[in-house]
């Protein structure tokens, strides 16, 4: 049952990922690899059920398979510069196709070729694992270096579950673990591929709880269904745990095919109709949007007429009084009509979609134009800007404005943040992220850091800190950089500073 239940977990992620609408090459690697660990465990399942020799090559087959999908994946998970050369990946499907070509000449029946399969496969693993190893030792601190950690706590974890296999074949009273360590060990790392920003270890394990407590919910379910009904005494509790597992793990991908099927078979494909129940929190979500947007302008519109008219009459009243104390109050009431309509002007930025005029652009070019505006405006004398620019950056297709403006607003946050004074570090970088070309743009101060308490909540929309702050400087840049799609990564640490990763 553990075999099948290793089969269904891996045709199943398999299935999410490669249904996904946008995909990136390392959900495309990790998918065909699930693919063929299920034609493996499915193979020896249905092989040891039959017993006919088709499934026991079915099983041989996806064995062949796994070793160079396993060396891709690590080599796009890694990223280039740290991983697998090509050359490896070529010379293991040269062996894999040898190795196939013998099995079609000798037939899965010979009697060494399931320890062949073993040493291979495990040669594969123990080498991916070295390299992953070594790349932990390579890479800069940051959240990527943490997900290689995670991985190979994961794999080392699994390592030492996998040994009671060999105990159970040796004759003692221990029961195989190995399928159901692998199947934990797969959705482990779905988790970790398809969650980018996996800050603390404790966040992976609320997940693994929350799958943890829908098993136990629906295990509970049947026992209580069956117990009704006085049939509940022949049950295994190790089935009603797989089957139980395997119906948790099936939802979200059977509602996604469903999605896709319903569509096609009622709607004809259109997308611009709710296709099905699925889509309903989609399109609930498209429709606050648009009326976000309608009543953000009807509301700018009916605030600013009357807010220009207390702007002009107190600009007025200003010039036709000599009395000090009423003219600094109408100076007030000047100063307040004008924030205001600034907070319009950025709830209107907010709201509105940010279309873009994009292009192959040097991001070099746009630190150092931002470095001259913020010169230009008039630097604290006692805060210093340094760049670190990186000289063999590729081209990046973004809107040289756009981009401007959220460099410029995090670089301003970071001058804000250093009211004792300091240093404001404008930096780029070419970095392997999941096998793509990649630019990293780093704006980092050594100011007062943000509280542990605010992390979370520094992207959400009206969240601020500051007294005559409006909140939705960084909310606009996050749009902008999920427009490019690219991301927004944050490291800080209180009293000492913080960096804003932007990474296209």
């Amino acid at each position: 049952m553990e075999t099948f239940a290793l089969a269904a977990v891996s045709l199943t992620i398999s299935l999410s990922l490669l249904i996904k609408k946008k995909k990136s090459p390392t959900h495309r690697a990790f998918a065909f690899l699930c693919l063929a660990l299920f034609v493996q465990k499915g193979g020896s399942f249905f092989y040891g059920a039959l017993s006919a020799d088709i499934w026991k090559t079915m099983s041989y087959l996806g064995a062949l398979s796994v070793p160079p999908l396993l060396i891709s994946f690590c080599r796009i998970f890694l990223g280039r510069q740290l991983s697998p050369s090509r050359r490896i990946i070529v010379s293991t499907l040269a062996g894999s196709f040898l190795l196939g070509v013998f099995l079609m000449i000798s037939g899965s029946s010979w009697p060494y070729m399931h320890m062949i399969m073993y040493l291979y496969n495990g040669g594969a693993i123990v080498y991916c694992y070295a390299v992953l190893v070594e790349s932990i030792g390579k890479e800069a601190p940051g959240v990527d270096r943490q997900r290689m950690v995670y991985v190979a706590i994961a794999c080392a974890a699994t390592a030492v579950l996998s040994l009671s296999d060999i105990l159970f074949h040796s004759g003692y009273n221990v029961a195989p673990l190995s399928d159901i360590a692998i199947a934990a060990l797969v959705y482990f790392t779905l988790i970790i591929i398809t969650y980018r920003r996996l800050p603390e270890l404790h966040e992976i394990m609320v997940r693994a709880l929350i799958v943890s407590a829908l098993v136990m919910f629906a295990m509970a379910t049947v026992y209580f269904v069956m117990g009704l009904f006085g049939k509940n005494a022949g049950l295994s509790f190790n089935s009603v745990l797989m089957a139980s597992f395997i119906v948790v793990i099936f939802i979200d991908p059977v509602k996604m095919i469903l999605k896709k099927a319903a569509a096609q078979l009622f709607f004809e494909g259109r997308n611009d109709v709710s296709v099905s129940l699925y889509a309903i929190d989609e399109e609930v979500e498209r429709e606050k949007s648009i009326f976000l947007e309608e009543m953000a302008n009807g509301l700018a519109h009916e605030i600013r007429n009357p807010l220009g008219a207390i702007k002009g009459a107190a600009q007025y009243l200003n010039s036709e009084t000599d009395a000090p104390e009423s003219r600094k109050l109408l100076a007030v009431i000047v100063e307040e009509a004008d924030r205001l309509n600034g907070v319009m002007s950025q709830f209107l930025n907010y709201t509105r979609p940010h279309a873009m005029d994009a292009s192959k652009q040097n991001i070099n070019g746009i630190i150092t134009r931002v470095t001259s505006l913020l010169r230009a405006g008039g630097m604290p004398p006692n805060i210093a800007i340094e760049e670190e620019l990186a000289t063999d950056l590729p081209g990046v297709r973004v809107d040289g404005e756009q981009m401007t403006q959220v460099i410029l607003n995090m670089a301003l946050n970071g001058i804000d943040a250093m009211p004792e004074g300091g240093i404001l570090t404008l930096a780029t970088a070419r970095i392997a992220d999941s096998g793509a070309r990649t630019v990293e743009i780093t704006i980092r101060d050594t100011g007062n850091g943000i509280d542990d308490t605010h992390v979370r909540d520094i992207f959400k929309p009206f969240f601020t800190t500051k007294k005559k702050g409006v909140g939705l400087g960084l909310s606009v840049c996050q749009r902008i950089i999920r427009n490019h799609g690219g991301r927004i990564d944050l490291e800080t640490i209180p009293g000492e500073g913080t960096a804003f990763f932007i990474k296209i």
